[in-house]
């Protein structure tokens, strides 16, 4: 981190000039961020208090909530303030943690979904089994390997992101974003930043694969199913992770599939920090009939304490 003897803190170009079209940025990002908020906070409550949804399945979920809301908070905040202020400032500190902080919750988000589907695919193809494979002790084991990993991501991006000399502090984007970051050095890419992008795209295409196996052995065995509730029933656990697979995967592409010498877009940026977070609880707690029950038993234990308190 040497170069914060000579870069003290960075400028965001990642918005208009234009005061107008700004304050236009503030209110969107204002309504997504409350919706992130609320949504995500939802559903971490929902499965605190209810410990009925105590089960790996709904761990998992609540894992996925806190990621989500980590990513979230980590940029949208600083962004919103920076707005409101009329500046473009974030400290050199203050980048490296949005770095170390979204990479954190990004690559958790990439570990946590592999095991998501682990879990679907032991509840569906040995469900005899399933309370001694997927015991409490081996659902905490798993949460903690996801978050273990993607804290060694966050810690190997963010020391070689940093690592090199930059030749300016001008980050075009709305939040210290690693491609752009890159661009600042004086020396090229780092070698080790590289390195470590194609470990991570060799793993993530393992874990894509690993989905892409499960699910086949999952609807195997849901074809197998002869009655047509059971079949229903087998579907329904598995589609909202299908579709947060889905969403994650292509908001990544997207992401990655723009030229790397072309300018950044905003709308594709927002699309891989902001829908994932923003879509997963509505996801989940539309299609999940355990969630809906949390949440009405929740509301009327918070109505219930109105009363009492009146």
């Amino acid at each position: 981190m040497d170069n914060q003897s000579t870069i003290s803190d960075f400028l965001l170009f990642g918005f208009s000039e234009i005061r107008e079209i700004q304050i236009l940025y503030f209110l969107a990002f204002l309504v997504l961020y409350l919706a992130i908020l609320i949504g995500n906070l939802i559903i971490i409550f929902a499965i605190i208090f209810n410990h009925q949804l105590h089960t790996p399945m709904y761990l998992f979920l609540l894992s996925l909530a806190i990621q989500d809301l980590m990513s979230a908070s980590v940029i949208v905040p600083k962004s919103m303030a920076n707005i409101l202020m009329n500046t473009r400032h974030i400290s050199y500190l203050g980048c490296v943690c949005q770095v170390f902080f979204f990479v954190l919750s990004m690559g958790s988000d990439f570990w946590i979904l592999p095991v998501m589907a682990y879990d679907r695919y032991v509840a569906i193809c040995n469900p005899l089994q399933y309370e001694r494979i997927m015991n409490k002790q081996v659902c905490i084991y798993m949460i903690l390997a996801v978050w273990v990993s993607g804290l060694l991501s966050a810690l190997l991006h963010t020391s070689f992101t940093f690592a090199a000399p930059l030749c300016s502090n001008i980050i075009k984007q709305f939040f210290c974003e690693i491609p752009q970051l890159l661009k600042l050095t004086c020396n090229g890419l780092n070698q080790n930043e590289i390195r470590l992008i194609i470990v991570i795209c060799v793993i993530g295409i393992g874990c894509f694969f690993f989905i892409i196996i499960t699910y086949v052995s999952i609807f195997s065995a849901v074809l197998k199913i002869r009655s047509l509730e059971g079949r229903k029933k087998a579907v329904s656990t598995c589609l909202p992770h299908i579709i947060v697979v889905s969403i994650f995967l292509f908001c990544i592409f997207v992401a990655h599939l723009r030229p790397p010498s072309g300018s950044p877009d905003l709308i594709t940026t927002l699309l891989y920090s902001i829908a994932p977070p923003l879509l997963n609880p509505i996801i989940y707690s539309l299609r999940n009939k355990d969630i809906k029950v949390a949440l009405s038993k929740l509301l009327n234990m918070s109505e219930l304490s109105k009363k009492i308190s009146i």
